[in-house]
């Protein structure tokens, strides 16, 4: 069966996240765009993941835990995970490596952690958009010792890419999926990347606004929907 899915999406806990990025707003949109599957992807942490894991299971999405890493090279990849428990010990072995500086609420907004009901329960005072000191060479080995799986986020932008900073998609990195912000480029970049032929080619919206949602369009074929079904999909199946 065709699940459609966007599996990078912000919350209201991602500095650069619009407050109305709330767990129930997110399962709401995702619900009226006519999306099965998503996944809460905030940079460097995982701790709305529960929330809004929690708003899908009432409404009837399948909410998949996340994070967008930023490795030392300063180079985005999203990381998903099959179990909140996995996701959080990925999310506290990121703590511990990664920069601290205290954020500036006025300059790069609030990072606000919620419950289920969109309460506020707290909010991370350093600033979570720095590096960490986890190189995009190991990031796959090392999501996939907490059960996940890691791919480079939207590789065709100019800034924030395996591309843009390395040039190249190493095979030594071990990835088996790559994300397109514009799947209308694919064909250029494989002409320049061969390795894309391999490799298997997700498009997610990056949302950091409700308004930047995408309606259903990209999907998985899977005979079940599940966490651990998308997790393995994306680890050992080519999707084009």
């Amino acid at each position: 069966m065709k699940y459609f899915y966007d599996l990078h999406l912000h919350s209201c806990l991602s500095p650069c996240g619009d407050m109305d990025m709330t767990p129930n707003n997110i399962v709401g949109m995702a619900k009226l765009l006519g999306l099965d599957v998503i996944a809460l992807t905030d940079h460097n942490t995982s701790l709305n993941c529960e929330a809004t894991m929690r708003a899908g299971e009432k409404n009837g999405l399948l909410v998949i835990p996340g994070m967008e890493l930023t490795t030392s090279e300063d180079i985005h990849a999203v990381c998903l995970f099959p179990t909140l428990e996995r996701a959080l010990e990925w999310n506290d072995y990121v703590d511990n490596n990664r920069i601290k500086i205290r954020n500036k609420p006025d300059i790069y907004g609030r990072q606000v952690i919620m419950d289920e009901n969109d309460e506020e329960t707290g909010e991370i005072e350093a600033l979570l958009l720095p590096a960490t000191n986890i190189s995009i060479m190991n990031a796959h080995r090392l999501v996939g010792k907490f059960g996940g799986v890691c791919y480079p986020a939207h590789i065709d932008r100019d800034s924030l890419s395996l591309l843009s900073v390395l040039g190249e998609i190493d095979e030594s990195c071990g990835f088996t999926t790559a994300e397109l912000a514009d799947r209308s480029k694919l064909d250029s970049l494989k002409a320049l990347h061969p390795i894309l032929d391999s490799l298997n080619i997700v498009t997610n919206s990056d949302a950091h606004y409700l308004e930047n949602m995408r309606d259903a369009e990209n999907y998985l074929e899977l005979s079940e929907l599940s966490r651990e079904s998308v997790i393995e999909y994306l680890d050992s199946q080519k999707l084009l």
